[in-house]
């Protein structure tokens, strides 16, 4: 029996991936464990290995959209053996009529040998797959050549289609604050050495500000929640996203139970995360169950935001860039680091006084940073 190779489950939401690249080309021998084919959905790529021996037959074609459970190929188990069994097969149809001299007709009954020697050929067309669509066509220039054209990847589709569609199903509002970053600067320089002596890795501010939203979220339990129908799920767990940039496009890895980890896990955890997204090696169980999300633009320059919700999450912070000010400080104009945050929530189950004061424990956190007991 074929092995089926089939588009795994993509996690919540997603109902449809794009074949992205096969590793093996059709008719090439395969073994368990042999990398096959890489598949992107608008939040992660996944890497197929075969499962079985055989000789691998392909039923989609990169740039293919393809259902989640769809069949993209078959493993036909033994179908090596029959190949080489052909090729003796042809110099054995000569033998047969060996008394006919004429070395005409020995030509046709070769040609036609290999046609009904090729048994496993009906095999191959065991997908449930359409024919793969053209290759995409070529960026096209007008005439004059101030504009090119081309069609919109599937993937970029799919993420144009995730975006909009988290715009349409909630009530989208966003709050904003501003927050003095000089005590967790002040903090971090203080500490760094002895925590990077003691754990192996730098303290960022990433950590702090994860730390801040757990405090945040327990004092705001509303946030830490979501609309499923016309019931309300509430979390008690604190599992946040932390938005990473890649360069196919930003994921968002899960860092697990976050009210329980120091800050030296979460350094970690995030270190590990930028690693696989980098390789290519995020899986789908990495950024699966979030409860909340965290969007650093800052790290591009963005002095300001509105981010959009990560469904079905019912918000998301955006922290800037760091930007030297000034402001009344007791009385006083003084020029201090100032950090932009921006809340974005679901206007639908969180009111405005409680996203306005989730905000506001985030800022007391940061502005107070030796609260949040730093692992140092």
């Amino acid at each position: 029996m074929p092995s089926e190779i089939k588009v795994p489950s993509a996690g919540e939401s997603i109902t449809s991936a794009v074949i992205s690249t096969w590793h093996k080309a059709n008719g090439d021998r395969v073994q368990p464990g042999d990398l096959l084919v890489t598949i992107d959905t608008d939040k992660v790529s996944t890497e197929l290995t075969a499962e079985a021996a055989g000789t691998l037959q392909i039923g989609a074609q990169p740039g293919e959209e393809v259902q989640i459970g769809a069949v993209i190929g078959h493993i036909l188990e033994g179908g090596a053996a029959p190949a080489p069994a052909a090729a003796p097969a042809a110099p054995a149809a000569p033998a047969t009529p060996a008394p006919v001299v004429e070395a005409k007709p020995a030509p046709a009954p070769v040609e036609e040998k290999p046609a009904p020697a090729a048994a496993p050929a009906p095999k191959v067309e065991l997908t449930v797959l359409p024919k793969a669509p053209e290759p995409a066509a070529p960026v096209v220039h007008d005439a004059t050549g101030r504009v090119t054209r081309k069609k919109m990847t599937p993937l970029r589709r799919k993420i144009a289609t995730h975006l909009v569609n988290a715009q349409h199903t909630a009530a989208i509002l966003t709050t904003f604050n501003e927050v003095d970053m000089t005590e967790i600067m002040e903090l971090r320089k203080r500490l760094q050495d002895n925590f990077v002596a003691r754990h192996g890795v730098k303290l960022g501010f990433m950590s702090f500000f994860v730390k801040a939203v757990v405090e945040a979220l327990k004092a705001v339990p509303a946030v830490n929640a979501r609309i499923e129908g016309d019931e309300i799920i509430t979390h008690h767990y604190y599992d946040i996203g932390v938005a990473v940039g890649t360069e196919r496009g930003l994921v968002v890895p899960v860092l697990r139970d976050c009210e329980a980890k120091g800050f030296a896990a979460i350094e970690k955890d995030i270190i590990g995360y930028a690693q696989k997204a980098k390789e290519g090696r995020i899986a789908i169980e990495d950024l699966q169950g979030g409860v909340f999300t965290i969007s650093n633009g800052g790290v591009y320059g963005s002095l300001l935001s509105t981010p959009i919700l990560n469904p079905p999450q019912s918000a998301i912070l955006g922290m800037h860039a760091i930007q030297q000010r000034p402001v009344a400080v007791n009385g006083k104009v003084e020029i201090r680091p100032m950090m932009y945050l921006a809340l974005s929530y679901d206007h639908r189950l969180i009111d405005g006084k409680e996203a306005v004061t989730f905000l506001l424990r985030i800022k007391d956190c940061i502005e107070q940073p030796a609260r949040l007991l730093v692992e140092a």
